[in-house]
């Protein structure tokens, strides 16, 4: 099989955590990158769950702004349990 080279660019820490682990687990990055790349053909999917995190959900980041907004402003703001569950489900 013809081999072409792919370049992509990557944080420096998550490429020497990545250099880490695949270490441990006896082979190389590009390895690790081509068993990705055949599953992702071979399932026509990404091989994982891709979500977002629901604290930077756009009402939980509102909450976030209004509470800063009254800190600055000397207010002191206390939420019960309750309370901050309702916000977690807008």
């Amino acid at each position: 099989m013809a081999q072409t080279m792919v370049n992509f660019r990557q944080d420096e820490d998550i490429k020497a955590a990545m250099e880490e682990v695949c270490k441990e687990l006896g082979f190389t990055p590009s390895t690790a990158y081509n068993i990705f790349a055949r599953k992702v053909v071979r399932e026509r999917r990404i091989p994982f769950e891709v979500s977002l995190d629901p604290f930077y959900s756009e009402s939980n980041l509102k909450a976030l702004s209004r509470s800063r907004e009254q800190f600055k402003e000397g207010k002191v703001v206390s939420r019960t349990i309750e309370e901050l569950e309702a916000m977690e489900e807008d």
